[in-house]
């Protein structure tokens, strides 16, 4: 049986519209014509610059590689792959909505157990990428996709990364990485060798803006992003975080004590927020593993997590508002209200709405 050709797979996969568009890549709703399944069709457009000799942007490369080798319950499912011109299409799974949508909409309610259950999908996913030694690199909430039955995968694996288990014996790796209000503290500072925790600390800050409803820390570029870090939680001296001094290279920053995380999450349980504190630990050689965030007993004690089937979904109408607004409308909301373990309505206010040190 001769080959499949380039042609004869655009023909099996319909494009539908298009429902996300980023820098490099379009994404749209398709319809594979032999197995009559909703797909996503991701087309990358190939840059001239940066090519490699197998004449494909590097980030191409890097999603394709990496979703080939991970193949878990939460993390995107990658169904074929095949060129078109100068795109590249990668062909995955269809998953109707993200948790950025979700997050959005102001018609649902979050109890305790449901921001756990995105929590164990979300690292769940982080430690199987973990165990293969890949790093993510662009961790946040519109990159975390839903399908209707609820699950929450990985996904956008454009800047991923392969690393070693001793960061400092890796070649160097950009610090231009992740979008800033899911970026640690070191990456500001340039650092260039570094491992699971950049992953980790994102995952702290989607954590953290579950329970507040909007960006725990909207920084409007790099060094106002350190700044709010900063002033949330505290300014790392040489003692709270060795090596931050030949890090920072002789830079000086305003001294701000750590605001305690009950001040900001009034909500969120004491289990919860023991979590959260040791995702956003300053120091990235102190931050867990996401296995051992799996082992926190946020997850073992009451409530259970809410089954994926169960958790709340968007509406579509309000899917359509949430692409057509954009991310920035996020930034001028002042106040959320979430339902707490006790099942009371708490309102819940952002960093840059409070008055930090």
């Amino acid at each position: 049986m001769p080959p499949i050709t380039a042609e004869q797979k655009g023909q099996r996969y319909r494009r539908d519209v298009k429902v996300g568009e980023g820098t490099y890549a379009k994404v749209y709703r398709g319809f594979d014509t032999q197995t009559q399944r909703t797909v996503a069709i991701k087309e990358i457009r190939v840059g001239l610059m940066m090519q490699s000799d197998m004449g494909m942007d590097l980030s191409a490369i890097r999603e394709l590689k990496v979703l080939q080798e991970l193949h878990h319950p939460n993390v995107v499912d990658l169904i074929d792959v095949y060129r078109n011109g100068m795109s590249l299409n990668l062909v995955l799974e269809y998953l109707d909505t993200d948790l950025e949508k979700v997050i959005k909409d102001k018609s649902l309610t979050f109890k305790d157990a449901d921001i756990k259950s995105w929590m164990l999908m979300m690292l769940r996913g982080i430690a199987w990428c973990h165990k293969n030694w890949v790093l993510h690199r662009d961790l946040k909430p519109n990159n975390l996709l839903i399908g209707r039955d609820g699950q929450l995968k990985l996904a956008d694996f454009g800047l991923a990364r392969d690393f070693g288990q001793d960061p400092n014996l890796t070649r160097p790796m950009s610090a231009q990485v992740i979008t800033i209000w899911y970026r640690p503290p070191e990456l500001f500072l340039s650092a260039r060798h570094y491992a699971y925790s950049v992953d980790m600390w994102s995952a702290g800050c989607i954590f953290a803006e579950l329970m507040l409803r909007i960006p725990f820390l909207p920084g409007e570029r790099d060094l106002d992003q350190l700044h709010l870090i900063f002033k949330a939680r505290g300014t790392p001296t040489e003692l709270t975080w060795p090596g931050f001094a030949d890090l920072a290279k002789g830079m000086r920053f305003e001294m701000h004590p750590p605001t305690p995380l009950r001040e900001l999450f009034t909500a969120a349980s004491d289990q919860a927020l023991s979590l959260l504190d040791r995702l956003l630990t300053l120091n990235p050689n102190a931050r867990p593993a996401a296995e051992e965030a799996l082992a926190a007993a946020y997850f073992v004690d009451a409530p259970a997590p809410t089954a994926p089937q169960m958790l709340p979904k968007p509406h579509r109408h309000e899917q359509h508002v949430a692409a057509e607004q954009g991310r920035p409308q996020l930034k001028r909301a002042a106040s959320m209200t979430i339902v707490n373990g006790r099942g009371k309505e708490v309102e819940v206010t952002p960093v840059r709405k409070l008055k930090l040190g």
